[in-house]
């Protein structure tokens, strides 16, 4: 698929890692201090502060000192994680794009092992295999496998990309942006893949995905409610086939806390 290239500066780095922030003094710096350990050392870290009341951006800002790959950027005032992400993006340099929410972690290397398994595959989108954690990190889960490939349509009836282990190539994607809508990041891969991009798993345990009480995967109603409104008013389904992949989605989220 020819695709409008994104133009790069000469010094840009090639990775650009994407971090909403809200109220996280409790894991920010662990979630940072985990991109800092990554093999691959060309990448950028842009953390939007959405109106903490915490010390979430001191902490960012104190590490940002002794570090300058990473960067805060502070929000006025809570507008969600669409619009924190949203401030990061715009000030995004990297050709790749990578998102890592702020109690999440990746292991050492996941960026260099996705990238070169995007370049080798030619892929304008990529996610891989993860583990789940709990609040203080104490209880790793299974590996949660993902499968090799994966179509706008089959996405629509698939749980299988972690925001903390998606990643674009805005190469081939041109830029992106996320909607201003609850599930924008399962948004933004349905509208890549839209498109007619193929999204390519790596099956390698690379992420720890932290379950946090209060979090949208710990209320799986809530979360139904979401997924079917991206169906009806963003993706503009029929009633029939809304409830067809929502019953597929269902099972395998189902499956997914059973098994892992």
């Amino acid at each position: 698929m020819s695709q409008p290239a994104t133009v790069v500066q000469d010094d840009a780095p090639l990775v650009s890692v994407i971090t909403a922030a809200f109220n996280a003094e409790t894991f920010i710096a662990e979630t940072i201090a985990s991109v800092q350990a990554q093999t691959l050392s060309d990448w950028e870290m842009l953390v939007a502060d959405d109106g903490s009341s915490d010390r979430t951006a001191e902490i960012v800002e104190a590490i940002a000192g002794d570090d300058p790959r990473v960067k805060l950027i502070r929000l006025p005032q809570n507008g969600g994680v669409a619009a924190a992400r949203n401030a990061a993006l715009a000030e995004a340099r990297g050709r790749f794009i990578a998102f890592i929410d702020s109690d999440d972690l990746w292991q050492p290397a996941k960026l260099e092992r996705q990238t070169a398994f995007m370049n080798a595959h030619q892929a304008a989108m990529s996610y891989t295999a993860y583990r789940r954690i709990n609040e203080d990190g104490s209880r790793i889960g299974r590996l949660v496998g993902v499968p090799e490939t994966l179509t706008y349509d089959q996405l629509l009836k698939n749980t299988a990309i972690a925001t903390v282990t998606g990643m674009v190539d805005t190469g081939k994607t041109g830029p992106i942006r996320m909607t201003q809508a609850r599930r924008d990041d399962y948004i933004l891969w349905l509208s890549i893949l839209k498109r007619g991009f193929r999204a390519h798993g790596l099956r390698e345990d690379l992420a720890r995905y932290r379950v946090v009480r209060g979090s949208l995967s710990s209320k799986p109603k809530r979360s139904a409610a979401w997924v079917w409104n991206v169906y009806r008013r963003i993706e503009k389904l029929g009633p029939l086939r809304a409830s067809w992949c929502l019953a597929h989605y269902g099972a395998r989220a189902v499956l997914k806390r059973l098994l892992y």
